[in-house]
């Protein structure tokens, strides 16, 4: 793998403390829209996430043996079913889900060490990844047009669907238009501008930030501290299969860093560490009641145009998101940002996952004329966006969740044509990289 010219190197320590602060800034800016975007949509503390994506990104680090710089923040895969398992038990339950899921990461750490990873991109092709995560998108489309148009009675409100449209308008601008630095940043711009215009309307209530202190400790949900915790199978059925999503992303993202860095993180420490890190930072996220954490695009996209690549930054920026977490003002103004700005932006972003299955499909050169990849591809979407349900008893398995598992068993019975035995042979380098551990 050829390697990029860097700035600074993996390893290497920025040499002045204003240069290492501006650095780790970018990194902050680029994870904070996402970041604090999840827990506004899902009802979680914002705050305790920006701690959350902190801790977790060190977690990660230590993890990996401090050789793969990588960003952590909020997941939006999760964003559905925690609003779902919410709604129905409570926020707890939703939270005991996250920790599940980065033990499964554990677990999928363990047998990858041991056993290679080529069984885990047998079970995940991209003609099923490709359909689950649009349905990770399309399912949230209700909430972001209901957010973008309706005001708190549940009626169209005319003036928050111009402020949705102004944001999005914006955010769409800016990720056309800007370059360099400026192009990581297009839901902050969105969100500063939607926010202005909702001010000049008046449609922002300022008390949140009037009642904000400088400093304060986050509203943290720790098990055994804030409540007790009780095993709710149903809810963890909604939450826990997105995991085999986003394992799949995690490969993904981690093939883009090796791309940028100009080495092979999933063979060196590994992809055995970099998944245990991921799944750690997962557990300890929603141990503190934030959402679950991932590795983020957003800044891959910074080391990739600033070729600073040093974990030290990285680790900067995890710190000073801790750092965060803990001014109140922060969490004031974030508490006044207006529900159609946020609805503005989460039109484009739940249309971006969506799209990103599609890309999943396309990349993959999967062929939709083929009856077979066409069957598992209609099968997903319609039960994951009609939200089909197998129920026994208090067993209930349903949506994204029961998607997931009909287009893994699909894929794994229906007979393949010699083209697509040829196709994946062809395709399975990263498996062979994979198998190296």
């Amino acid at each position: 793998m050829a390697k990029h010219a860097a700035v600074l190197d993996v390893q290497e320590v920025p040499t002045h403390p204003l240069n290492w602060l501006m650095l780790s800034l970018q990194h902050v800016f680029a994870m904070f829209g996402a970041t604090v975007l999840v827990p506004l949509l899902t009802g979680l503390n914002t705050s305790v996430a920006l701690v959350a994506s902190g801790v977790g990104t060190l977690i990660f680090l230590a993890v990996t043996r401090f050789k793969v710089p990588t960003y952590l923040g909020s997941s939006f895969a999760y964003i559905a079913p925690i609003i779902a398992v919410s709604e129905r038990w409570g926020v707890e339950d939703a939270l005991i889900g996250g920790m599940v899921a980065g033990l499964v990461y554990g677990l999928v750490s363990l047998l990858i060490r041991y056993t290679g990873a080529a069984w885990l991109l047998r079970l995940l092709p991209p003609v099923v990844i490709g359909p689950v995560i649009m349905v990770i998108g399309l399912s949230l489309a209700p909430t972001a047009v209901n957010m973008a148009m309706n005001g708190a009675d549940g009626k169209y409100n005319g003036l928050y669907f111009l402020v949705a449209m102004v944001t999005l308008g914006v955010t769409l601008l800016a990720m056309t238009y800007l370059k360099g630095m400026w192009s990581t940043i297009p839901i902050l711009f969105g969100i500063t501008v939607g926010y202005l215009v909702a001010a000049s309307v008046g449609i922002i209530d300022f008390t949140p930030l009037q009642q904000a202190t400088f400093f304060h400790v986050p509203d943290f949900t720790i098990p055994f501290l804030s409540y007790t915790p009780s095993w709710n199978t149903a809810a963890l059925l909604l939450i826990v299969p997105v995991t085999l999503v986003t394992l799949t992303e995690h490969i993904g993202e981690q093939k883009v860093t090796s791309r940028i860095i100009g080495r092979e993180t999933l063979l060196d420490p590994g992809m055995h560490r970099t998944v245990l890190g991921d799944g750690i930072a997962k557990t300890v996220a929603s141990m503190l009641g934030g959402p679950p954490v991932t590795t983020y695009g957003e800044n891959n996209g910074v080391m990739s145009i600033t070729r600073v690549y040093s974990v030290f930054v990285l680790g900067g920026a995890a710190v000073l998101a801790i750092s965060f977490g803990f001014l109140g003002y922060v969490e004031g103004f974030i508490k006044t940002i207006p529900t159609p700005v946020m609805g503005g932006i989460s039109i484009l972003l739940f249309g971006v996952i969506a799209s990103n299955g599609l890309r999943t499909l396309t990349e993959s050169k999967i062929d939709l004329a083929d009856k077979r990849n066409l069957t598992i591809t209609a099968v997903i979407l319609v039960t994951g966006i009609g939200g089909a349900a197998l129920k026994i008893g208090n067993f209930s398995l349903e949506g994204m969740a029961l998607a997931t598992i009909l287009g893994i068993i699909l894929n794994l019975v229906l007979p393949k044509t010699t083209e697509q035995v040829e196709e994946t042979t062809e395709t399975s380098t990263t498996q062979s990289v994979a198998n190296n551990f």
